[in-house]
């Protein structure tokens, strides 16, 4: 029982204020008077008689607790003077490891720090108020604590289904998620042990005490090729399945192009058109078109298909292809914006086939000059189907279907790309990776995909339309005001990291050096010349890539800088691409006259749009992290060259050269000698021996554990017989 203190007031030489800045700096601790006496340096007669007062004054006005002998600054106190001292700012949690995690702050350059046990029950991606309680010095950012949730990012996870007796825990997939929630008996339904299931959370628990959940919903196995999926696309907020209602809606839209629609376009049939793809295409929502004119130019159409006809504004399923904003591209499987009935048939450019399209059609020379252009409402019929390989082998053999077409595209291509590059374009082939998977989806084969003149005849022929359509829209002005658009753009590079970068480089023997605008594109140019079919080229193209600003969808016209244009969209791809259903809205409405459209509501749309397609990207990584561990999961007797790929005071990160896999070797594993990791120069340094591990190094590793749940590869390393 908590003792009784008479309230009797002393000053004590300061000693209330002493007391009370030592007891809230320490808010989450209690201490005797005994214990207080120490720290506040008190503990001759004198100074006890004074803490002794100091205390019973303090306690008696409720500026501080006592439980049965223990002291702790009372909660009023404590909100009392957080919220005197406090700059509150609001975030976004970004959960980095169990230790701590940092608020992304909107009105911030920098991020706010947050210890795990200043969160607060807080998780990744919650939105919440933070009270700053150490502002940003000597490079270190500032720190806080979380005051207030705000939003929860999300109340369901996805994880693996752990059994214990009567009750289960589930131990969610999200790497960044590091507690695991507790079923009660009662609350596990139909799952078994080790299922992959939905679990929501009903309490969220408390520092000492898990969340409570319930399952919602099981995916099946763990470890089965649908399970795992399917729980990558919801550990991302991502659909697997249209909502009945929304396929019910696709299948009334009538297939048959009347006379009267076609009459309103301009009809493309009679051009020479084709379609090229990958092979496990079933959406083909593009074409070319080819004639060769009078004046000896090349009249060239870019053949996008009009979704925007079938998919009304406010539809049902214009708004569930909002909601999504992007077709997910997983190792096995397209999860599409659209429903099949649109994305595979009625939109998708089959071969042999009348097909509504959106279209930009150039006059173009030998060195792709554009002399005239139009852009409108087309209807076509496509002539052929190709796949990258047919098309590349018809332009490397001299012969076959429509060679010449295919040669002379291919040789107006290169022309286009080498102005790009005379702009400023910076040639990045970032690596890619493919997967051979049997009828079950387990990854038989890892192969690099390689991108050749075919790929990249496509590529250019897109950015052209992409460019030209952008540019019309700007150039387009109503009386004062801008015509409102979406644009595709992508910022200069941060020099901080471009800095980073550089240092990266020159330990590889390449010194790069950075200035403004077109002296960064021309020194990573060089470089990607220096470095193509070197073991360290892949690395660092992905490093060169990341050290980039992102690019976004936006309605302020900024530049491209990457493809060194000063506008760009995206056109050409409406099937698969919320924003460029917008962009086909928007520029049918100004070919027709229309004037400027809601800015702050298109805005909306491309943030809204950016956040989606990122969460896109990161699913895909997701998968293809998955099937490379599945497949590296029976490799553990093989050797494999390497490189390392980073550094950290845990672990050597390498990534494999055949099969493109990164596992890490953990520090703890390194035998040798005691290793310690050098912040500054990104390597591990032995203590005795001196042996350096630093990024870039060649080594041989061998596979010792992989965990699927996880999506990690633990590494050893394998000697050189001949090393000393």
């Amino acid at each position: 029982m908590a003792r009784k203190r008479k309230n009797k007031k002393t000053d004590g030489k300061g000693i209330n204020h002493r007391v009370l800045k030592f007891l809230t700096t320490n808010h989450n601790k209690s201490f005797t008077a005994k214990q207080l006496s120490r720290k506040l340096s008190l503990a001759n007669t004198s100074g006890r008689q004074q803490l002794d007062a100091a205390l019973d004054y303090l306690y008696g006005v409720g500026k501080i607790d006592l439980e049965g002998d223990f002291y702790k600054i009372s909660q009023n106190e404590l909100d009392r003077v957080e919220k005197k001292s406090a700059h509150f700012v609001t975030g976004r949690i970004d959960h980095v490891n169990p230790r701590f995690a940092f608020a992304i702050i909107d009105e911030h350059d920098e991020d706010v720090k947050l210890s795990a046990n200043h969160l607060n029950g807080a998780i990744d991606g919650d939105e919440v108020q933070i009270a700053i309680r150490k502002q940003a010095q000597n490079g270190k950012k500032a720190e806080g604590e979380v005051t207030e949730i705000l939003k929860r990012e999300r109340t369901e996870f996805v994880g693996r289904l752990e059994m214990s007796g009567n009750y289960a825990f589930v131990i969610p997939d999200n790497r960044k998620i590091y507690f695991d929630i507790f079923i009660p008996g009662e609350r596990i339904g139909k799952a078994k042990d080790r299922d992959k299931v939905i679990a929501e959370v009903i309490d969220w628990g408390n520092s000492t005490k898990n969340p409570v959940g319930k399952v919602t919903k099981v995916l099946g196995p763990s470890g089965s090729n649908e399970a795992e999926m399917h729980s990558i696309l919801l550990e991302y907020g991502l659909p697997f399945e249209f909502p009945e209602n929304v396929e019910l809606e696709a299948e009334k839209i009538d297939t048959a192009i009347p006379g009267s629609e076609i009459k309103k376009r301009r009809d493309m049939r009679s051009v020479t058109t084709f379609t090229i793809d990958p092979l496990e295409a079933k959406d083909f929502d593009d074409a070319l078109s080819f004639k060769q004119l009078n004046n000896g130019h090349w009249e060239i159409g870019i053949h996008i298909a009009d979704v925007s006809h079938y998919m009304k504004p406010g539809s049902i399923i214009d708004k569930e292809a909002y909601r999504r904003a992007t077709s997910v591209y997983l190792v096995d499987r397209v999860v599409p914006m659209l429903p099949e009935v649109l994305s595979n048939n009625l939109c998708s450019l089959n071969p042999h086939e009348d097909k509504l399209t959106f279209s930009a059609i150039f006059e173009l020379d030998h060195r792709g000059k554009v002399f005239n252009e139009w852009f409108g409402r087309t209807v076509i019929h496509s002539d052929r189907r190709f796949v990258y390989e047919e098309a590349q082998d018809i332009m490397d053999n001299g012969k076959g279907d429509y060679y010449e077409e295919l040669s002379t595209l291919n040789s107006i291509a290169k022309n286009l790309k080498k102005e790009r590059f005379k702009r400023g374009a910076i040639n990045f082939e970032t690596p890619e990776v493919k997967f051979v998977l049997d009828e079950k989806g387990t990854p038989l084969e890892v192969i690099p995909k390689v991108r050749k003149d075919a790929h990249k005849l496509i590529e250019e022929f897109m950015l052209l339309a992409n460019r030209r359509v952008a540019t019309w829209v700007h150039d387009k002005v109503k009386g004062e005001k801008r015509l409102t658009m979406v644009y595709r753009t992508h910022d200069l590079p941060d020099p901080e990291k471009l800095n980073n970068f550089a240092n990266f480089a020159r330990r590889f023997g390449y010194n790069v050096s950075f200035e403004e605008g077109k002296g960064i594109s021309d020194s990573i140019n060089s470089m990607v010349e220096q470095m193509e079919g070197k073991p360290e080229e892949n690395i660092l193209q992905s490093l060169a890539v990341r050290s980039m600003a992102k690019a976004k969808y936006t309605t302020s016209p900024d530049q491209h800088f990457g493809l060194a244009f000063a506008h760009y969209t995206h056109f050409t791809s409406p099937i698969r691409r919320y924003p460029d259903v917008m962009v086909h809205r928007l520029l049918q409405h100004y070919l027709d006259g229309g004037k400027s459209e809601d800015e702050k509501k298109y805005e909306e749309r491309c943030e809204h749009s950016s956040e989606r397609e990122k969460m896109a990207a990161d699913a895909e990584r997701a998968s293809i992290k998955y099937k490379q561990v599945e497949y590296m999961q029976n490799m553990k007797e093989e050797v494999f060259e390497g490189i390392i790929s980073g550094v950290t005071e845990f672990g050597i990160f390498v990534e494999m050269t055949a099969t493109k896999c990164e596992g890490m070797i953990k520090v703890a594993d390194l035998d040798d000698d005691y290793y310690e990791y050098d912040e500054e120069n990104f390597r591990l340094i032995g203590k005795k021996n001196k042996r350096m591990f630093t990024f870039g190094d060649p080594l041989k590793v061998r596979v010792i554990n992989t965990d699927l749940d996880r999506r990690t590869i633990d590494l050893e390393l394998v000697e050189d017989e001949n090393r000393s």
